[in-house]
């Protein structure tokens, strides 16, 4: 991966000091927050408490992810009771009810005039520049020029799709992320491989599998937690058992959760998709001539995902157990189902034309794009470098990122807590620069 902090000297020309000029009108700031999805939104309202002077940029219009890079029919992965910030419900949705994504969006630009953010929509900040002999930074934005003491990069976990470098686009086939996905009809006539079997690339591969497409989908390590169990959603247990607090340990591999609010939401099960006719596959590794070979990881990878779905089970009944809960047991949720051709027998290669595979649907994931920060903050591999969002740039911090502080961080209630971090240390350190020293230096106490 490039490094993309870096690159100064194709932006040399809009350094600091090049920039300057007496004709120039710049704009100043406390704190300057680069934008408003529920991010920014959450960083607004804990700088906003603490009568901490902020603008937020936002590119697009509030929470604009939400409405314009995200399928027509998705929903929330969690209940509204749950995914959301404390300070105002769901209007019009039910305590468990997955609210669609034009709601969500909704939710927060409403949310946004409740706590009265001052939030400035249609700029994007295109550098990002600390200052030449003076504290804070400048930021070089389609409107103009800002100077700010801080800056939070509230820009999410989403920001730059990723389409492995597989199949070359001269092999004819209709190649997008499912960044790109909007519905079945967006798609050409033909079968559809899905790569990637988290919560997008699941959900995706159902919605196409009861549109009367066919469907495989290759499926990689994955979390499996039971949709509701003992009459909680997996949300709730995760939460009286302490695993959305659970913290990033250096080297951990944290694979991605197979889970869905469609349809009122239900437990993701690999062997009831193919026995509705989906094809299952491991994981991808390669194309040659037509054909994509599969690593022979299949069962191995939905045994592991049973295994995670079974042990929070365990613990959910110790759990329940241990504090005399009255929840009603629930044995049937311990069945796991047969094992279907496709699992006992694993498809190694497929001739796409043969399959009459129209799409390939990369269900990839995402890569974080910082390259508009021209200043020391990220590591070679452009990932930033921080401890609790607080950069190893002074004055710099982020929010927003996976595994933050913690598992929850970029799920909506996550972030909302890891902004007050933020916002407190930011506090803390104007408390310190606010300080001008005492008139008089008293003589030490011999």
């Amino acid at each position: 991966m490039d490094r993309l902090c870096e690159d100064r000297d194709i932006w040399e020309a809009e350094s600091p000091a090049n920039l300057k000029g007496p004709d120039m009108t710049v704009e100043k700031v406390e704190v300057l927050v680069v934008g408003a999805g529920q991010a920014g939104i959450a960083m607004s309202e804990h700088l906003g408490r603490r009568g901490v002077g902020h603008l937020v940029l936002e590119r697009g219009r509030i929470a604009e992810r939400w409405r314009s890079e995200r399928w027509d029919g998705l929903v929330a992965n969690g209940p509204a009771w749950h995914d959301r910030f404390p300070g105002m419900e769901f209007d019009g949705f039910a305590p468990d009810a997955f609210v669609p994504k034009e709601k969500i969006a909704d939710y927060f630009a409403a949310y946004a005039a409740k706590i009265a953010g001052p939030i400035r929509t249609g700029v994007e900040v295109q550098a990002l520049h600390r200052n030449e002999g003076l504290p804070g930074f400048r930021a070089m934005t389609s409107a103009g020029v800002i100077e700010a003491d801080y800056v939070v990069c509230a820009t999410g976990a989403f920001q730059r799709p990723v389409i492995p470098a597989v199949v070359p686009d001269s092999a004819g086939f209709h190649q997008l992320h499912s960044a790109a996905y909007r519905n079945p009809g967006q798609l050409p006539e033909g079968a559809v491989l899905v790569v990637g079997a988290g919560s997008s690339g699941v959900q995706i591969a159902d919605e196409l599998l009861r549109a009367g497409r066919k469907v495989y989908l290759s499926v990689g390590p994955h979390g499996r937690p039971p949709r509701r169990y003992r009459g909680r959603d997996f949300v709730w247990w995760l939460g009286v058992l302490n695993k959305w607090d659970a913290e990033t340990e250096p080297g951990a591999d944290h694979v991605t959760i197979a889970v869905s609010g469609a349809r009122g939401g239900h437990t993701v099960d690999f062997r009831r998709l193919a026995d509705q006719g989906m094809v299952l596959l491991g994981r991808t590794e390669g194309y040659e001539a037509g054909v994509m070979r599969f690593a022979p990881d299949l069962g191995a990878t939905v045994a592991a995902g049973d295994a995670n779905y079974l042990s929070l089970l365990d613990e959910a009944d110790a759990f329940v157990a241990r504090n005399g809960l009255d929840l009603p047991e629930e044995p049937e949720a311990r069945v796991i189902g047969h094992d279907p051709a496709c699992l006992r027998d694993p498809i190694l290669s497929l001739d796409l034309e043969a399959a009459q595979v129209g799409t390939i649907l990369w269900a990839t994931g995402y890569v974080r794009d910082f390259g508009w920060l021209k200043v020391d903050a990220c590591g070679a591999n452009g990932e930033p470098l921080h401890k609790r969002g607080v950069s190893v740039e002074p004055g710099l911090y982020f929010l927003g990122l996976p595994w933050q502080t913690r598992r929850g961080s970029s799920f909506i209630w996550g972030v909302w807590y890891d902004a007050k971090y933020v916002a407190d240390h930011i506090a803390k350190q104007r408390g310190y620069l606010a300080y001008r020293g005492s008139a008089e230096i008293l003589p030490e106490t011999p």
